[in-house]
């Protein structure tokens, strides 16, 4: 866990730039409601952030195809948190701010990354506004203290919600995963960032208690492009595979097509969703890739086939790893404030309104193409599924699916 950085963001956060909005505000006269949207639309999260940003869209297209009540229409207004080439949470919390000054955004969809949520969160929260990530895993995020300091600004209100499990679960998922590979030896690599961190603790914890071994663990540093001396080093150990955390961007691409220069590229490497995008930078010495998302496998599932028709021929292309996620993420939003709409009158209703009407029980469940959807107390989703792919031929292959618990 990363206490202190996360409180020390959230409190550079609330200090600076006023928020413009909040929910006790007049409602306005529009007739277009925007479904907000931040994620990594460029440089090394592109395909994964653009994938996630089609889900949204396939959904806003869809239920305004089917009619909003009052007469509305949705309208996507994106967002990109990327600077110089990475997603940014400096530039996510300066996104939010600029649609929380949009009265006419209802809710926010995103962000892709645990750091950019844990700079944003602060913010929404204050606000008053309906925030769901597809992607964002950190426990920190929802749980424990690091929750609570996100949150001090306004501690009796939870805005943010999560469709995805978290590092946690998808960390002991992973170290399972990788026991039944028969990868025993494990050497562990992260990027020092929220997600990743935390991300690598949890299976370094897991996997040891599961009878691994682990051999060693360091961290690198920000906007390394060399990792051939620690390569090396880990070379010396002879471990049957490394475990990333982090994302492609932050190393793991870099780290995987290092690897076959210094006589490693036969080695397993694994890491959780931050890298089914590995293959853009590792290209084929992508192969051997382990990797788990914390969402299901869309083309498996019974109530996504529809989802998936239309994805693909609306875009052309296979559904991203998020993408049924963010699907999942808009409908609720969606459903949350077409409710709002009808006990406002018709009218145009309040942030507050949509946020009373966001599922907390199975009572209330929202039907989508990752299952039903409904949030506990916390904001996390209370049917968690973790998948495992493996990278093929310079593709995705589907091995496993986990259905966690509630």
């Amino acid at each position: 866990m990363r206490s202190p950085r996360i409180a020390a963001l959230a409190a550079i956060l609330l200090l600076s730039a006023p928020l413009a909005a909040c929910s006790s505000g007049p409602a306005p006269a529009s007739t277009t409601i925007g479904i907000g949207v931040d994620l990594p639309l460029s440089g090394a999260d592109a395909s994964v952030g653009t994938s996630t940003l089609d889900g949204i869209k396939l959904a806003v297209a869809r239920a305004n195809a089917q009619g909003v009540p009052g007469g509305f229409t949705f309208a996507v207004q994106a967002l990109d948190d990327t600077q110089q080439g990475v997603h940014n949470p400096q530039q996510g919390a300066s996104n939010v701010r600029t649609l929380i000054a949009d009265d006419s955004v209802l809710a926010i969809i995103g962000p892709y990354n645990s750091n950019v949520a844990a700079a944003e969160i602060p913010i929404t929260n204050q606000a008053g506004i309906v925030q769901i990530s597809p992607s964002a895993v950190s426990d920190g995020l929802t749980l424990g203290k690091d929750a609570a300091m996100l949150r001090r600004a306004n501690p009796g209100v939870n805005t943010f919600f999560r469709v995805c499990t978290t590092d946690s679960r998808q960390g002991s998922a992973a170290a399972r995963f990788a026991l039944d590979l028969k990868l025993k030896r494990v050497y562990i690599v992260d990027d020092n960032e929220t997600y990743g961190l935390d991300l690598a603790n949890v299976f370094a914890r897991d996997f040891t208690k599961l009878g691994g071994t682990v051999l060693g663990r360091d961290h690198i540093a920000p906007d390394t492009q060399d990792f051939k001396a620690l390569l090396l080093k880990i070379k010396g150990f002879k471990p049957d595979f490394i475990f990333f955390g982090g994302t492609t961007s932050t190393g793991g691409g870099l780290l995987r097509r290092q690897m076959f220069d210094v006589g490693m590229g036969n080695l397993a490497f694994m890491g959780g969703d931050g890298i089914p995008d590995i293959a853009e930078v590792a290209k084929k010495r992508a192969d051997g890739t382990y990797y788990t998302v914390a969402a299901p496998n869309a083309d498996l599932l019974p109530a996504a086939k529809q989802f998936v028709a239309a994805y693909k021929a609306k875009f052309g292309s296979d559904v991203g790893p998020y993408s049924a996620n963010a699907y999942a993420a808009t409908q609720v939003a969606i459903s949350a404030i077409e409710q709002a709409i009808e006990a406002n009158g018709k009218k145009m209703p309040t942030r507050a309104q949509v946020l009373a009407r966001i599922p907390r029980s199975a009572k209330n469940e929202v039907l989508t193409p990752i299952g039903p959807i409904s949030f506990d107390k916390n904001g996390d989703v209370r049917k968690p599924v973790i998948s495992l792919y493996a990278i093929r031929n310079g593709r995705s292959s589907f091995i496993e699916q986990l259905n966690l618990s509630e």
